[in-house]
This record gives C-alpha cells, sequence and structure tokens, in this order.
C-alpha cells in the first residue's frame, strides 16, 4: 500500500540517512588478490571510516601497496568485496575512472608529467575528468600549491624542483580532485631525510583537517602522532590493528612484538 507516511516510516526515513553516514566510507571483505602463484592478499577484512588516518605497517613485500592499489581499481581483486560509500566497487572502465577521482593516490616516484608546468599538472585532472572550467582549475590549483608551502612554482617544471617539491605538487594534484579518500604509497621513501619532514607536515595538516587517509609508510613517528589507527599486515594478511599508542607499547602478536622491537632499536 502507498499511504501516507506515518510517524514510524519518517523514523525508519531518518535512521537510513543516519546510517549511510554511520557506514564506513570503504569496506574490505575477504579480499583475496594473487599474481600468478604469489598469493599476495589472503582474506582481508578492513573498514576504512570518514574522517579516518590509517597507517599500514608491515615489512616489505606483505602485501600494502597491493592492497592500496586494490581499493583504488588499479588492480582487480580475485575475490571478496571491496565497497565504496556502500557500493561494491566496479572494476569496468567508465565506473573506474569516475571511482578515481574520488579515490586518489599519491605515488613513491611522484608521477608528474615531466613536460608540463606545476600548474597544468594539477588542472589537468579536473579539466579533463570532472569538466571544471579552466580558469576556476586554474584558481584552485594556485590555492593548493600555497596550501602546501610552494606557491612560487607554478610555471617551474618538475625537473626545476626538489624531490620534496614535487611530492608536494603531487598532493596538491591530488587534492585538486577534491577527493574522499586519499591513498599515500610510501610518500617519503624516494626522498633524502631533510624532505622527509616538508612532505610530512602536508599530510599532518590532511589528517587534522578531516581528510579520510590511509598511508603506506616506515615513518613510525609519523604514525604514532597523526593516525587514528595502525594497521600491521604481514604475509599478506591483517595480525593486528589499534590506536598507535597501543601497538607500539604493547603489540599483541609476536609478529608485530618483533616488528616494533627493530623500528624501536633501528
Amino acid at each position: 500500500m502507498g499511504g501516507p507516511q506515518g510517524p514510524a516510516d519518517e523514523l525508519d526515513a531518518a535512521r537510513s540517512g543516519i546510517a549511510t553516514l554511520a557506514r564506513p566510507l570503504v569496506e574490505l571483505r575477504d579480499v583475496r588478490k594473487s599474481f600468478g602463484d604469489n598469493v599476495v592478499l589472503t582474506g582481508i577484512n578492513l573498514e576504512i571510516e570518514r574522517g579516518a588516518a590509517l597507517v599500514i605497517a608491515g615489512p616489505s613485500g606483505s602485501g600494502k601497496s597491493t592492497l592500496l592499489r586494490c581499493i583504488n581499481g588499479l588492480e582487480p581483486i580475485d575475490s571478496g568485496e571491496i565497497r565504496f560509500e556502500g557500493r561494491p566497487i566496479d572494476y569496468s572502465g567508465k565506473a573506474l575512472a569516475s571511482l578515481r577521482t574520488e579515490i586518489v593516490m599519491v605515488f613513491q616516484q611522484f608521477n608528474l608529467f615531466p613536460h608540463m608546468t606545476v600548474l597544468d599538472n594539477i588542472v589537468l585532472g579536473p579539466v579533463k575528468a570532472k569538466g571544471v572550467p579552466r580558469e576556476e582549475a586554474d584558481r584552485r590549483a594556485r590555492a593548493l600549491l600555497e596550501r602546501v608551502g610552494i606557491p612560487e612554482k607554478t610555471d617551474d617544471y618538475p625537473a626545476d624542483l626538489s624531490g620534496g617539491q614535487q611530492q608536494r605538487v603531487a598532493i596538491a594534484r591530488a587534492l585538486a580532485m577534491e577527493p574522499k579518500l586519499m591513498l599515500f604509497d610510501e610518500p617519503t621513501s624516494a626522498l633524502d631525510p631533510e624532505m622527509i619532514r616538508e612532505v610530512l607536515d602536508v599530510m599532518r595538516d590532511l589528517a587534522r583537517e578531516g581528510m579520510t587517509m590511509v598511508v603506506v609508510t616506515h615513518e613510525m613517528g609519523f604514525a604514532r602522532e597523526v593516525c587514528d589507527r595502525i594497521v600491521f599486515i604481514d604475509n599478506g594478511e591483517i595480525v593486528e590493528q589499534g590506536p598507535p599508542d597501543e601497538f607500539f607499547r604493547a603489540a599483541q602478536s609476536p609478529r608485530a612484538r618483533e616488528f616494533v622491537d627493530k623500528i624501536i632499536h633501528h
């Protein structure tokens, strides 16, 4: 019957609206991924809440980067399910292109276009993928360069910049898409030590502003200070997760304790 809505119906509608907001931004359910005979992810279950900053930690080769690439649709999964805003990720062309405007990735090697100026690198995505007018995209790009601390670099080319500056341009480029989720894949590991801080400072500000972030990094000082939760992965499975203080003070599993000991005594 399509009769008038009573108070109970209105309550249900309100509840479903709240439920949508309360639902995690991303949910991974029993996600598995192999490359040939090499099993990289073995049944990953993970929820990423809106506004949370997660650090994925673990030994090299444990599946951390592959996990990010699966969330972003760069790697299709073998089985299980990844849901974004409550809907399963669709790996087909058009849906995937749309997904990548909402889930953006910042890579270890910057991936800037060398033949384009800093400004052109940043405006390309919004203009091409989202149809933002060039003038507006320019204005936003300049504001983003201000935000990452290099407003004077608009007309420079990537080769003219230090590694730290290139990575900050890459972050500005990702932010220009106005994403709902940012993935960082070892964003400082290609940088000289003195440049690491300037990139981490930008990421720290983003986390404070409530950007939902998943960061694969070896920078455990950053993890301890900025992230809400550390997710420890080894051999393609989540061994343990929890608040950083708890993780560093009293990791539960032998593998996580060994990892923490190595960091502390490094």
